[in-house]
């Protein structure tokens, strides 16, 4: 009696485990499209412990990676994403997603064609104030900081040409490690932000960091600016160093002149 338990106990924990295994899904709402459509991925991790963010790696017909963003997932472990057109618009041919996660051995991938991209338009600025001739190159990103000294909350501000295409941040640390990867949609005028905060164990280095705002395939789309971070908090324009430099040459300054000053004797 007590063998035909244990047989019933094995023949049920069979499934069980294979159910648990982890696995990550990804689905696509469309196989082919156009030239200036989006299309909307979403997908599923299961058999995990806890839900870490899904990698997702877009890579063009020609084999560059156009977007590799980082993606929260639900508490019922299903995450969403919308892929939209590179500048100045996909090209044609087939690309493919895959998603991964540090929990899950095996990927997930499936694949999208565009098609209709050969006649598109190209994005034209003028050249210069007073040319009539038209220039092909998109305008560059602008970007700006605002921040109060010593303070862990920093807002990255700026506006592009383009607010069909989403703009990926990227922060590295002085010695290039990256730090951070998030994406967002910029206004109907092409204007967007987004607030980082500083500190925490990615953020112990001092030094000059390195945010990147990156739109499309165009490196003319594509700008950086450095903060300088010192123990987790922003350091102004102005900062500590310099201000040690500064205090410094003020020192000399005062000793030479003291030294230089005449002594008239009296009588």
């Amino acid at each position: 009696m007590l063998k035909i338990a244990l047989l019933v106990l094995i023949a049920i924990s069979i499934p069980i485990t294979a159910l648990a295994e982890p696995m990550i899904t990804l689905n696509s709402s469309q196989s082919e499209i156009g030239a200036l459509d989006t299309v909307f991925i979403d997908g599923k991790v299961t058999g995990v412990m806890s839900y870490k963010p899904v990698k997702l790696t877009v890579t063009s017909p020609d084999g560059v990676v156009v977007y590799s963003p980082s993606l929260p997932i639900a508490q019922d472990g299903t995450f969403k994403w919308i892929v939209k057109p590179t500048l100045p618009n996909f090209q044609n041919g087939v690309y493919t997603v895959i998603a991964s996660n540090d929990d899950v051995a095996s990927i997930a991938k499936i694949q999208f064609t565009v098609i209709g991209s050969k006649d598109m338009p190209k994005v034209s600025v003028p050249k210069s104030p007073d040319s009539g001739m038209m220039d092909t190159k998109p305008s560059a990103i602008a970007l700006a900081t605002k921040f109060e000294t010593g303070s862990n909350k920093l807002l990255v501000t700026g506006t592009t040409t383009s607010s069909v295409t989403d703009i990926t941040f990227t922060i590295t640390s002085p010695n290039g490690n990256l730090i951070s990867v998030a994406q967002l949609t910029p206004g109907p005028n092409g204007e967007f932000s987004t607030e980082i905060k500083t500190g925490g164990p990615l953020w112990k280095e001092n030094g000059f960091y390195t945010i990147t705002a990156n739109q499309g395939l165009s490196s003319e789309h594509k700008q950086s600016i450095k903060v300088e971070i010192e123990n987790g908090v922003v350091v102004p324009e102005f900062g500590t160093i310099a201000v040690m430099i500064l205090a410094v040459a003020l020192v000399s300054i005062i000793i030479v002149s003291s030294k230089s000053r005449l002594v008239i004797p009296r009588y």
